[in-house]
């Protein structure tokens, strides 16, 4: 692999090109349909953590907010029958700008009806081997599946010194510890997948038996790559989640977002049990060139606009 500062600007947009057609080609040979969700959606989610863009029309009235993920209307998707779906979707959140973060950035979503999270963290082994054994990446030279899998609970005491429980009910504290402590240290030997995370940051996973979220997140030198779920099918706890969602973010002074309806309907008609995954294309090529930021493998950052 030539190295980062040889590669000049033509180069990385060919490297950008050949990984989102490989990706395609991926899910293709496996299945699944590409998709397509709007931009402009009714609400752009309620995560606490995220800001999202208003969009009005000429006059000032609000159209909605540009969407910080594609997953409610691809969850609608696999209630109308469609069971292997994948995205290559622009999303935007507005409060993000560092290195790892960009206000409008790309991402891969795809989600299988019938399948767990453990199949979704197949997907991913298998998408990363497929994408990286036609080139010499050194990051990801000689990795494979399985990749480890460590819970929360584990990894926050090894690297953090703590233990879950004397965190319960301080997000904000695990949080702290969590980033200056933990993620740092997580992956430094190839990709890694941190399961079991607490129920008050399921989002929109499923509980486990052991009541914790069904969530998985994928680091690889420190960095996370992917966020998936064993997804939440039951529309009245999704319900009392969202609701939960808007009075946090009342409470913190954030501004507070619609439920969006339809897709609670779409949960009340009844989705199968399934898995998904929201991986950062941006991070990824990254990651596979060497580049110490994603703004330097995107063609059109916002600072170079």
């Amino acid at each position: 692999m030539t190295a980062f500062a040889d590669l000049t600007p033509l180069d990385i947009l060919k490297l950008r090109a050949r990984l989102l057609r490989s990706i395609r080609r991926f899910f293709e040979e496996r299945g699944f349909m590409e998709v397509e969700a709007p931009n402009i959606v009714p609400s752009p989610g309620l995560d606490l953590h995220l800001s999202a863009f208003e969009v009005n029309d000429p006059r000032g009235a609000r159209v909605g907010w540009l969407a910080t993920s594609p997953e409610y209307q691809m969850k609608r998707l696999l209630v109308s029958g469609a069971e292997r779906i994948f995205q290559v979707a622009k999303s935007y959140r507005a409060d993000e700008k560092s290195a790892l973060h960009e206000r409008e950035f790309t991402m891969l979503e795809w989600y299988r009806a019938h399948a767990t999270s453990e199949s979704i963290m197949g997907d991913t082994e298998d998408l990363i081997q497929h994408l990286t054994e036609k080139g010499d990446y050194p990051l990801f030279r000689g990795v494979k599946g399985p990749w480890p899998r460590y819970a929360v609970e584990d990894v926050l005491r090894e690297h953090g010194g703590v233990e879950l429980d004397a965190l319960t009910g301080d997000d904000e504290a695990f949080f702290r510890i969590w980033v200056d402590q933990v993620q740092p240290r997580l992956g430094s030997d190839g990709p890694v997948f941190v399961t079991d995370w607490p129920a008050s940051m399921a989002s929109l996973a499923r509980l486990k038996p052991n009541g914790m979220a069904d969530r998985f997140e994928a680091f690889l030198k420190g960095i996370e790559l992917c966020n998936g779920f064993g997804e939440l099918t039951d529309a009245d706890e999704q319900r009392q989640r969202l609701l939960r969602d808007q009075a946090d973010r009342r409470a913190t002074g954030k501004p507070v977002y619609p439920v969006d309806e339809r897709f609670l309907q779409a949960l009340e008609e009844g989705m199968p049990e399934s898995g998904g995954n929201a991986l950062g294309v941006d991070r990824l090529l990254m990651l596979l060139v060497g580049a110490d930021s994603i703004q330097a493998v995107m063609p059109f950052p916002e600072d170079r606009l």
